[in-house]
Protein backbone atom coordinates (compact mmCIF):
# COMPACT_ATOMS: atom_id res chain seq x y z
CA UNK A 1 0.00 0.00 0.00
CA UNK A 2 1.60 3.49 -0.82
CA UNK A 3 -0.46 5.64 -0.05
CA UNK A 4 -1.24 6.40 3.63
CA UNK A 5 -2.92 10.12 3.64
CA UNK A 6 -3.70 9.51 6.99
CA UNK A 7 0.33 9.55 8.19
CA UNK A 8 1.23 12.77 9.07
CA UNK A 9 4.48 12.63 11.01
CA UNK A 10 6.58 14.30 11.70
CA UNK A 11 9.19 12.48 9.67
CA UNK A 12 12.84 12.37 9.55
CA UNK A 13 13.68 11.40 6.25
CA UNK A 14 17.06 9.76 5.46
CA UNK A 15 19.19 9.56 1.99
CA UNK A 16 20.92 6.90 1.04
CA UNK A 17 22.46 4.71 3.49
CA UNK A 18 24.74 2.51 1.52
CA UNK A 19 25.87 0.45 4.43
CA UNK A 20 26.91 3.50 6.54
CA UNK A 21 25.75 1.71 9.56
CA UNK A 22 28.08 4.59 12.28
CA UNK A 23 27.01 7.28 9.94
CA UNK A 24 23.64 6.33 10.72
CA UNK A 25 23.48 5.69 14.06
CA UNK A 26 25.46 8.72 14.74
CA UNK A 27 22.55 11.26 12.53
CA UNK A 28 19.71 9.40 13.86
CA UNK A 29 21.70 10.28 17.39
CA UNK A 30 21.78 14.06 16.14
CA UNK A 31 18.36 13.78 15.31
CA UNK A 32 17.26 13.13 18.48
CA UNK A 33 17.38 8.68 18.34
CA UNK A 34 18.51 6.27 20.47
CA UNK A 35 19.05 2.75 19.01
CA UNK A 36 18.84 0.16 21.55
CA UNK A 37 19.55 -3.48 21.78
CA UNK A 38 16.68 -5.60 23.07
CA UNK A 39 18.51 -9.21 23.19
CA UNK A 40 19.81 -9.13 19.43
CA UNK A 41 16.54 -6.58 18.17
CA UNK A 42 17.08 -3.04 17.47
CA UNK A 43 14.85 -0.60 18.32
CA UNK A 44 14.37 3.14 18.09
CA UNK A 45 13.15 5.74 20.57
CA UNK A 46 12.38 8.69 18.23
CA UNK A 47 11.98 11.92 20.19
CA UNK A 48 8.44 13.82 19.98
CA UNK A 49 6.67 10.87 18.57
CA UNK A 50 8.56 11.47 15.11
CA UNK A 51 9.15 8.37 12.52
CA UNK A 52 11.76 7.94 10.04
CA UNK A 53 11.74 7.18 6.59
CA UNK A 54 14.34 5.58 4.46
CA UNK A 55 14.57 6.60 0.94
CA UNK A 56 15.92 3.28 0.01
CA UNK A 57 20.03 1.92 -1.27
CA UNK A 58 20.49 0.74 2.21
CA UNK A 59 22.79 -1.86 1.13
CA UNK A 60 26.27 -1.97 -1.66
CA UNK A 61 29.73 -0.44 -1.20
CA UNK A 62 29.44 0.50 2.55
CA UNK A 63 30.66 -1.53 5.40
CA UNK A 64 27.88 -3.04 7.47
CA UNK A 65 24.89 -3.85 5.21
CA UNK A 66 23.62 -6.65 7.51
CA UNK A 67 23.78 -4.06 10.16
CA UNK A 68 21.64 -1.43 8.13
CA UNK A 69 19.40 -4.04 7.10
CA UNK A 70 18.71 -5.40 10.46
CA UNK A 71 18.15 -1.87 12.44
CA UNK A 72 15.75 -0.65 9.45
CA UNK A 73 13.84 -3.94 8.87
CA UNK A 74 13.75 -4.25 12.99
CA UNK A 75 12.60 0.03 13.14
CA UNK A 76 9.96 -1.04 10.31
CA UNK A 77 8.55 -4.06 11.90
CA UNK A 78 8.00 -1.72 15.58
CA UNK A 79 6.30 0.67 13.80
CA UNK A 80 9.31 3.28 14.34
CA UNK A 81 9.94 3.79 10.44
CA UNK A 82 8.78 3.16 7.02
CA UNK A 83 11.17 2.61 4.17
CA UNK A 84 10.74 2.80 0.59
CA UNK A 85 12.84 0.38 -1.98
CA UNK A 86 15.88 1.46 -3.63
CA UNK A 87 18.01 0.37 -7.22
CA UNK A 88 20.38 -1.56 -5.33
CA UNK A 89 17.99 -3.59 -2.78
CA UNK A 90 15.95 -4.70 -5.03
CA UNK A 91 18.42 -6.21 -7.01
CA UNK A 92 19.98 -7.45 -3.57
CA UNK A 93 16.22 -9.33 -3.15
CA UNK A 94 16.74 -10.64 -6.06
CA UNK A 95 20.41 -12.47 -6.03
CA UNK A 96 19.83 -13.29 -2.53
CA UNK A 97 16.48 -15.32 -4.37
CA UNK A 98 18.58 -17.51 -6.32
CA UNK A 99 18.17 -14.61 -9.25
CA UNK A 100 21.08 -14.05 -12.30
CA UNK A 101 21.90 -10.60 -11.65
CA UNK A 102 25.59 -8.96 -12.46
CA UNK A 103 27.50 -8.44 -9.65
CA UNK A 104 28.89 -4.85 -9.75
CA UNK A 105 28.47 -1.76 -8.15
CA UNK A 106 29.19 -3.07 -4.77
CA UNK A 107 26.54 -5.89 -4.58
CA UNK A 108 30.30 -8.09 -4.11
CA UNK A 109 30.53 -5.89 -1.07
CA UNK A 110 26.82 -6.85 0.32
CA UNK A 111 27.19 -10.67 -0.10
CA UNK A 112 30.77 -11.06 1.30
CA UNK A 113 29.07 -9.35 4.28
CA UNK A 114 26.29 -11.11 4.06
CA UNK A 115 28.24 -14.52 3.87
CA UNK A 116 28.34 -14.01 7.67
CA UNK A 117 24.56 -14.06 8.49
CA UNK A 118 22.87 -16.62 8.55
CA UNK A 119 20.66 -18.21 5.88
CA UNK A 120 17.28 -17.17 8.36
CA UNK A 121 18.56 -13.85 8.21
CA UNK A 122 19.32 -13.46 4.30
CA UNK A 123 15.71 -14.90 4.19
CA UNK A 124 14.46 -12.18 6.05
CA UNK A 125 16.31 -9.62 4.69
CA UNK A 126 15.06 -10.65 0.72
CA UNK A 127 11.25 -10.99 1.97
CA UNK A 128 11.82 -7.56 3.50
CA UNK A 129 12.97 -6.08 0.60
CA UNK A 130 10.54 -7.35 -1.63
CA UNK A 131 7.51 -6.27 0.08
CA UNK A 132 8.33 -2.78 -0.07
CA UNK A 133 6.38 -0.20 -1.77
CA UNK A 134 8.20 1.73 -4.74
CA UNK A 135 6.83 5.28 -3.15
CA UNK A 136 4.26 6.46 -0.56
CA UNK A 137 2.07 9.36 -0.49
CA UNK A 138 2.06 10.81 2.91
CA UNK A 139 0.64 14.14 4.86
CA UNK A 140 -2.83 14.52 2.60
CA UNK A 141 -1.34 14.06 -0.51
CA UNK A 142 1.28 16.76 0.69
CA UNK A 143 4.36 14.41 1.06
CA UNK A 144 5.95 11.82 -1.76
CA UNK A 145 8.88 9.83 -0.83
CA UNK A 146 10.53 7.63 -3.77
CA UNK A 147 14.13 6.40 -4.35
CA UNK A 148 14.36 8.20 -7.70
CA UNK A 149 12.03 10.71 -7.32
CA UNK A 150 8.53 10.66 -9.30
CA UNK A 151 6.35 12.61 -11.40
CA UNK A 152 3.20 14.03 -10.48
CA UNK A 153 1.04 12.01 -12.85
CA UNK A 154 2.55 8.85 -11.21
CA UNK A 155 2.04 9.81 -7.50
CA UNK A 156 -0.44 6.86 -5.59
CA UNK A 157 -0.03 4.84 -8.73
CA UNK A 158 0.95 1.15 -8.87
CA UNK A 159 2.30 -0.25 -12.29
CA UNK A 160 6.16 -0.82 -13.92
CA UNK A 161 6.27 2.25 -15.68
CA UNK A 162 5.69 4.17 -11.88
CA UNK A 163 8.36 1.19 -10.19
CA UNK A 164 10.68 1.88 -12.46
CA UNK A 165 10.86 5.49 -12.39
CA UNK A 166 10.77 5.34 -8.54
CA UNK A 167 13.99 2.90 -8.44
CA UNK A 168 15.94 4.36 -11.59
CA UNK A 169 14.69 8.05 -12.36
CA UNK A 170 13.84 8.79 -16.14
CA UNK A 171 16.45 6.94 -18.21
CA UNK A 172 16.03 6.62 -22.30
CA UNK A 173 18.98 4.23 -22.72
CA UNK A 174 21.85 6.81 -23.40
CA UNK A 175 25.09 6.21 -21.25
CA UNK A 176 27.80 8.63 -20.62
CA UNK A 177 31.41 9.14 -20.70
CA UNK A 178 31.98 6.72 -17.94
CA UNK A 179 29.72 4.02 -19.29
CA UNK A 180 27.10 4.68 -16.65
CA UNK A 181 23.16 5.79 -18.01
CA UNK A 182 22.30 9.23 -18.57
CA UNK A 183 19.50 10.02 -15.75
CA UNK A 184 16.66 13.45 -16.69
CA UNK A 185 16.63 16.08 -14.50
CA UNK A 186 12.70 15.32 -13.98
CA UNK A 187 12.19 17.58 -11.48
CA UNK A 188 13.35 20.94 -13.56
CA UNK A 189 9.78 20.35 -15.01
CA UNK A 190 7.84 19.47 -11.83
CA UNK A 191 5.24 21.41 -10.95
CA UNK A 192 3.16 19.65 -8.43
CA UNK A 193 1.35 20.56 -5.15
CA UNK A 194 3.11 17.86 -3.37
CA UNK A 195 7.11 17.81 -1.90
CA UNK A 196 8.76 14.90 -3.34
CA UNK A 197 11.71 13.96 -1.43
CA UNK A 198 14.18 11.64 -3.39
CA UNK A 199 17.65 10.48 -3.21
CA UNK A 200 19.25 8.00 -5.95
CA UNK A 201 21.92 10.71 -7.99
CA UNK A 202 24.22 11.65 -5.39
CA UNK A 203 24.85 16.03 -4.73
CA UNK A 204 27.64 17.57 -3.21
CA UNK A 205 24.66 20.07 -1.72
CA UNK A 206 20.60 19.37 -1.25
CA UNK A 207 18.90 22.22 -2.91
CA UNK A 208 14.81 23.04 -3.53
CA UNK A 209 13.75 22.65 -6.97
CA UNK A 210 10.15 22.87 -7.71
CA UNK A 211 9.23 21.61 -4.33
CA UNK A 212 11.47 18.32 -4.87
CA UNK A 213 14.73 17.62 -2.77
CA UNK A 214 17.80 14.95 -3.27
CA UNK A 215 18.87 14.26 -0.10
CA UNK A 216 21.41 12.03 -1.03
CA UNK A 217 24.65 13.34 -0.38
CA UNK A 218 27.15 10.73 -1.13
CA UNK A 219 28.19 9.68 2.28
CA UNK A 220 29.75 6.37 1.04
CA UNK A 221 31.68 8.26 -1.14
CA UNK A 222 33.19 10.76 1.42
CA UNK A 223 30.30 13.11 1.05
CA UNK A 224 27.35 13.09 4.15
CA UNK A 225 24.40 11.20 4.99
CA UNK A 226 21.52 13.92 5.14
CA UNK A 227 18.09 13.85 6.79
CA UNK A 228 15.37 16.15 6.09
CA UNK A 229 13.24 16.70 9.14
CA UNK A 230 9.36 17.49 7.50
CA UNK A 231 7.53 19.29 8.13
CA UNK A 232 10.24 21.51 9.23
CA UNK A 233 12.00 21.34 5.94
CA UNK A 234 15.31 21.26 8.05
CA UNK A 235 18.35 19.41 6.67
CA UNK A 236 20.68 17.73 8.92
CA UNK A 237 23.76 15.93 8.13
CA UNK A 238 26.87 13.94 9.43
CA UNK A 239 30.06 13.65 7.21
CA UNK A 240 31.46 10.81 6.20
CA UNK A 241 34.08 8.84 8.60
CA UNK A 242 35.23 8.45 5.52
CA UNK A 243 35.40 7.15 1.59
CA UNK A 244 34.06 3.80 1.74
CA UNK A 245 33.84 3.20 -2.39
CA UNK A 246 35.65 4.95 -5.20
CA UNK A 247 32.89 6.37 -7.17
CA UNK A 248 33.58 6.67 -11.11
CA UNK A 249 32.80 10.47 -11.62
CA UNK A 250 33.55 13.23 -8.60
CA UNK A 251 30.91 13.63 -6.52
CA UNK A 252 28.63 16.11 -7.03
CA UNK A 253 26.83 16.76 -10.73
CA UNK A 254 26.12 19.61 -13.18
CA UNK A 255 23.09 19.77 -14.31
CA UNK A 256 21.92 21.01 -18.23
CA UNK A 257 17.95 21.54 -19.39
CA UNK A 258 16.64 18.09 -18.89
CA UNK A 259 19.27 16.34 -18.36
CA UNK A 260 21.08 14.84 -14.97
CA UNK A 261 25.11 14.33 -15.19
CA UNK A 262 26.31 13.05 -11.67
Amino acid sequence: MNTRKSAHGPFDIIGDVHGCYDELVALLALLGYAVCNDSGTLRLEPPERRRVIFLGDLVDRGPKTPEVLRLVMDSVAAGAALCVTGNHDDKLARKLRGRDVKIAHGLAESLAQLEHASPEFQRKAAAFIEELPDHYVLDDGKLVVAHAGLREEMHGRRNGAVRAFCLYGETRGETDDYGLPVRYNWALDYRGAALVVYGHTPVLKSEWLNNTICIDNGCVYGGKLTALRYPERELVSVPAARIYYASNKPLGHAIARGRETP
